[in-house]
């Protein structure tokens, strides 16, 4: 599949001007940040409609975490969850996606600079809104939004460029460290709190900011304190706040959902905390084979991604098959097979898809060469593949269209970025960090997934484990093992030195130019 064709990236008015711009006018290119077409000229006048331009960043939000690329890229295609092997010519794209598996980036990387341009461009237009004078209400979710995206910046590249709304051109932005970055995060957040409404359960509730939502972030912001002041070991009042801002987010009813698949379906549940209204179509068909079909999409995937033998292997169930009744735990879903593939699962399964895939009406289905479409396993190697090499994961569904609750479309357009499991496991993590005993939180959460028998004992490898097994390609994995020590240790077909370097990504050879202020990260 060629990268081109894949990516579909948001391009605005005002970076379609800079990108016009002399290629050697790099105090303007957008690295940073958009500018104000009357920055520098007076001063910044302030946004006309506030709320309109509000509602443009959530989307804007929203068209940057649909996509396969960039942020997804980063977060998950880096980690122990995620392979996309070269299949002949198939997802060769330059060596892109290989280069994320074997981490062996550079600051050229593409998704690294377009990662890096879009959260600091959203970042700059929350200012703007904020600085346009605002109802209250705008202004918290502005200031939740500007947290949100400043808060991937540090996460992922360490420091931050600001730009001020009434600096032009020939200003630099200033940078902030990771340790100011975080106060300027928390700082936005509290704030916010006092203008956003409270947040419950519901579709209609958590598709914007919320005060669950900003205390879910919070969460974030206290478990990873450590990584980010770069002490290394968790403060205990830290960890308390972090407890106190899941109990914050109970209270408001959000709790753990039985039917661990429905969560991904665009109906009321208890654990959804914060989607985005992008489409999930590159969370389904970057997965699927060529000729795995769907109601909605009879042109079949575009089988990239896959996942490792390694990750599948920490689920309980049969560890060569994942047909039903393999006695799989609920959270690794199932294959149909031929007796049990039928309209309603349109012949696709949910979770690991292993084996022989099957169609609608139980035909097995074959490769594009007349060979059975049985994925494998084993990845044997990163290049040389077949096109059925490697499992294939599924969160998200393909929904027939004739289906009167999806005639409004919206199964595309939930994605879910905060969820309340996350949140109990965040708190479980607390605990542990405290010298508290987290089983019987973490068990808490398994008694609710079906097939998913108690832990004995849950140490920090565990919980490492159990976090991956509940919330495996919803962003953030990277996050995880950063935090565990994890994300430079070894897994399949990835040579590793063990840099800590690697836990950051680089500063893009163009923010570097246009912005002195800069400095790139070591190893880099």
């Amino acid at each position: 599949m060629k990268l081109e064709i894949l990516i579909k990236p948001f391009i605005s008015s005002v970076l379609l001007v800079l990108c016009l711009a002399s290629c050697t006018n790099l105090e303007i290119e957008e690295t940073d940040s958009i500018i104000s077409e009357d920055a520098g000229d007076g001063g910044f006048s302030g946004i006309a409609d506030p709320t309109s331009s509000l509602n443009d960043l959530y989307n804007k939000v929203g068209s940057d975490f649909q996509t396969q690329e960039n942020m997804y890229a980063l977060e998950e295609v880096t980690t122990d969850e995620l392979l996309i092997p070269t299949r002949g010519t198939d997802w060769g794209d330059n060596g892109v996606w290989r280069q994320l598996h074997t981490h062996t980036w550079t600051s050229s990387h593409l998704f690294v600079k377009n990662a890096w341009n879009n959260l600091n461009q959203n970042v700059f237009r929350a200012s703007e809104i904020i600085e346009s004078n605002p109802d209250a209400q705008v202004l918290a979710e502005a200031k939740f939004l500007r947290a949100f995206n400043m808060f991937f910046v540090m996460d992922l590249f360490g420091s931050v460029p600001f730009r001020q709304v009434d600096e032009g051109p020939d200003v630099n932005p200033t940078v902030l460290s990771r340790t100011e970055a975080y106060n300027f995060i928390m700082t936005d957040l509290q704030e916010a709190m006092t203008g956003l409404p409270e947040g419950s359960p519901g579709v209609a509730n958590t598709g914007k900011a919320t005060k669950t939502a900003a205390n879910f972030l919070l969460a974030k912001l206290y478990l990873n304190a450590h990584i980010y002041n770069g002490s290394g070991t968790a403060d205990s009042a830290d960890m308390q706040k972090v407890i106190d801002a899941v109990d914050a987010i109970a209270a408001q009813g959000f709790a753990i959902q039985e039917g661990y698949f429905q969560i991904f379906e665009p109906t009321d549940d208890s654990e959804t905390i914060f989607f985005t209204t992008s489409e999930v179509a590159a969370r389904i068909y970057n997965s699927l084979h060529y000729n795995q079909n769907s109601p909605d999409n009879t042109g079949g995937g575009w089988n990239g991604f896959s996942t490792l033998a390694e990750f599948y292997d920490t689920f309980e169930g049969a560890p060569n098959s994942n047909y039903v009744g393999d006695d799989q735990e609920e959270r690794r879903g199932w294959v149909p097979d031929a007796t049990t593939a039928n309209a309603q699962n349109l012949g696709i399964g949910r979770g690991f898809l292993i084996g022989q895939q099957y169609d609608s009406d139980g035909t097995p289905l074959k490769n594009r060469q007349g060979a059975p479409l049985s994925f494998t396993k084993e990845i044997p190697a990163i290049v040389g593949n077949g096109e059925e090499t490697g499992m294939r994961l599924l969160k998200y569904h393909p929904f027939d269209p004739t289906d009167a609750e999806n005639q409004n479309n919206s199964f595309r357009k939930h994605q879910i970025l905060f969820r309340y499991a996350d949140a109990h496991l965040m708190k479980a993590e607390a605990m542990m960090r405290m010298d508290q005993d987290p089983t019987a939180m973490v068990n808490q959460l398994r008694q609710s997934r079906v097939d998913t028998p108690d832990l004995p004992s849950v140490t920090e490898a565990e919980l490492l484990a159990e976090r991956g097994r509940e919330l495996y390609i919803e962003f953030w994995r990277r996050n995880d093992l950063v935090r565990f020590g994890q994300f430079t240790a070894p897994w399949s077909l990835k040579e590793v030195d063990g840099d800590p370097n690697m836990n950051l990504f680089p500063i893009p050879e163009t923010a570097l130019l246009s912005n002195p202020n800069l400095v790139q990260n070591p190893g880099y």
